[in-house]
């Protein structure tokens, strides 16, 4: 049967503007699931289901395939099921149905690849998300009514331990698997049903309207990054202009050439040389003398006409393993390099290239803050690593 991973990612937003392409610590956020959904290798098929130019041309970067969705099932009223019926309508190759939300930024592909086991080789006809919780509820008591208020699950004058009780099943949105009989009968959930219990530390649910700091927080410490593990980062590889400059060649009438960057950007690089990281630089012009009067005390590659082999020369001379190289370019000529550094970032200014290669896209523009910023990324995920091995 043809299993269809779908996520709908509508571009009018209550709450938040485009809310579905936002960045999430660096990511857009469609593009979390979207990559869960690509790494689990489950799905014949992975569609997003929108009505905007700019969420289909961020699902496209991440290897989705869009379906343009009608105004009829693009209004504020429109449900889940009718969008998902309109797509079913328009692909009758597809047997299963995946719907995974795209507020659910801390999926994990293994979690996928198990849902898929149930509903294909177990015979359930739908499979739903629900989270564990240890939470007592009280019924509710409206304003005027002279009532008082009832235990639902507990009794108040044996109140269970935590580890005593072993909670209770809420669904948490994360996904909703079903065959296309049971959709095209109006139902996302019926037939032989089973739930996924996913781990409490996965269930982060941007709708239920999570403040979007702390939200990144829990991606940075829970989230999905790719299939292979992250390692520690051992070189921080930065293009010059663009990213440690924002770009600007200023030309005095002597024909003397000057720069400006943000003092912000040479404190990340002395903390990331506190770190053990070396910071090397690159650029594609000739900009020594720029460099002698920043005494920042980087090794330099200047005039490199070929980005990618300097990048290579560097990691082999060092003895280190991709994942240890982390690389920040804005340009066209930095693509290659950031799709084979371990971790990969652009100042938000970037062009469109480098930015669908990068795997974190900085809120700061080049020459204003952008170094900084992404060496406060790379210690994030360096903490993770560290309580991997503790674990």
């Amino acid at each position: 049967p043809h299993l269809a991973a779908l996520v709908l990612a509508r571009g009018g937003s209550k709450g938040i503007p485009l809310k579905n392409i936002k960045l999430l610590a660096g990511v857009p956020l469609i593009g979390w699931v979207l990559r869960a959904a690509i790494d689990a290798g489950v799905f014949h098929s992975i569609w997003v289901s929108t009505d905007h130019d700019e969420i289909e041309k961020v699902a496209k970067q991440f290897g989705a395939q869009v379906h343009r969705r009608s105004p009829e099932v693009s209004q504020d009223s429109s449900t889940s099921l009718e969008a998902i019926t309109e797509f079913l309508n328009h692909h009758h190759e597809v047997d299963i149905v995946g719907n995974i939300q795209a507020t659910s930024p801390c999926l994990h592909p293994s979690d996928l690849i198990k849902v898929a086991d149930l509903i294909q080789k177990e015979g359930f006809d739908s499979v739903f998300s629900v989270v564990r919780r240890h939470q007592f509820r009280w019924s509710e008591v409206k304003k005027g009514e002279n009532k008082m208020t009832e235990p639902q699950n507990l009794n108040p004058a044996k109140r269970y331990r935590r580890q005593d009780w072993p909670g209770e099943l809420y669904e948490n949105g994360s996904f909703y698997f079903a065959k296309r009989h049971l959709i095209e009968k109006g139902y996302l959930q019926g037939g032989k049903m089973a739930y996924y219990e996913m781990r409490a530390e996965h269930s982060v649910d941007i709708d239920i309207d999570i403040d979007w700091p702390i939200a990144e927080q829990r991606v940075l410490s829970f989230g999905y990054f790719g299939k292979e593990p992250l390692k520690e980062v051992k070189l921080l590889v930065c293009s010059v202009d663009g990213c440690l400059t924002n770009g600007r060649i200023y030309v005095t009438e002597d024909h003397k050439e000057m720069v400006s960057y943000d003092y912000r950007d040479i404190v990340g690089i002395d903390l990331l040389k506190k770190r053990g990281i070396q910071v090397r630089l690159i650029s594609d012009r000739d900009c020594s003398k720029t460099l002698s009067g920043m005494q920042l005390g980087c090794v330099a590659k200047v005039s490199a006409t070929n980005k990618l082999q300097v990048l290579k020369d560097w990691q082999e001379d060092m003895g280190l393993s991709w994942k240890e190289v982390a690389y920040l370019g804005n340009e066209e000529s930095d693509v290659e390099c950031l799709k084979q550094a371990g971790m990969s970032g652009v100042p938000a200014d970037a062009c469109a290239a480098a930015q669908k290669a990068a795997g974190y896209i900085c809120k700061s523009g080049g020459g204003c803050g952008a170094v900084r910023e992404f060496a406060e990324h790379i210690f994030l995920l360096l903490e993770k690593v560290n309580s991997a091995r503790k674990q």
